[in-house]
């Protein structure tokens, strides 16, 4: 393997991570509704499992209310038991045979607090995934050096480059994951 292809490789591993990151983050609850709260639903519909975006338009009409209209009318039911029944949403949706609609309480104190523990252990998921790939990287570089395929120089040179790339994918899930927490604590 081209040893530059190594630092691009993990360059563009780096940045998946902290794009997931990010996506995850849009599932953690803030004091307002959007419709990225519901990503995770799945639902029992048709006979099999599917994302809650499959089965229902997702919208957010007012700032504590989001508003489901589903395709199909008999997947109402369906879709009001998969939101009830996920513990990470603590919803209770109401249907009135056309639209379900989910108000979202406000959050309290101690729940906020709760979230941003969850929001924690996400940034701490995304750094071991970058860890990980910083020392795959790693260990390509000093095969290749072991291998006499780069030098002493080209390799210390790689492992900059790999270690500039870890901490520029470091700061930017920090900064992502201290801008949700202000979102978060935002009364």
């Amino acid at each position: 393997m081209n040893p530059n292809q190594i630092v691009q490789d993990a360059q563009t591993k780096m940045q998946a991570a902290v794009a997931r990151f990010q996506d995850n983050l849009k599932q953690l609850r803030t004091g307002r509704a959007t419709a990225s709260m519901l990503e995770g639903v799945v639902v029992e519909a048709y006979g099999s499992q599917m994302p809650l975006n499959q089965v229902a338009t997702i919208s957010a009409p007012e700032a504590q209310l989001l508003q489901l209209s589903p395709f199909d009318p008999g997947t109402i039911q369906a879709i009001a038991n998969a939101i009830r029944n996920n513990p990470n949403l603590g919803m209770n949706p109401s249907d009135d045979g056309r639209v379900i609609r989910i108000p979202v309480p406000p959050l309290n104190e101690e729940r906020r607090r709760e979230i941003v523990k969850q929001l924690g252990a996400k940034q701490e998921e995304a750094m071991v995934v970058l860890r990980n790939v910083r020392h795959d990287a790693l260990d390509a570089i000093s095969k290749a050096k072991k291998d006499k395929e780069i030098g002493e120089d080209d390799a210390k040179r790689l492992e900059k480059q790999v270690d500039d790339a870890m901490a520029k994918a470091r700061s930017d899930a920090e900064v992502a994951s201290k801008a949700k927490e202000t979102e978060i604590m935002t009364v």
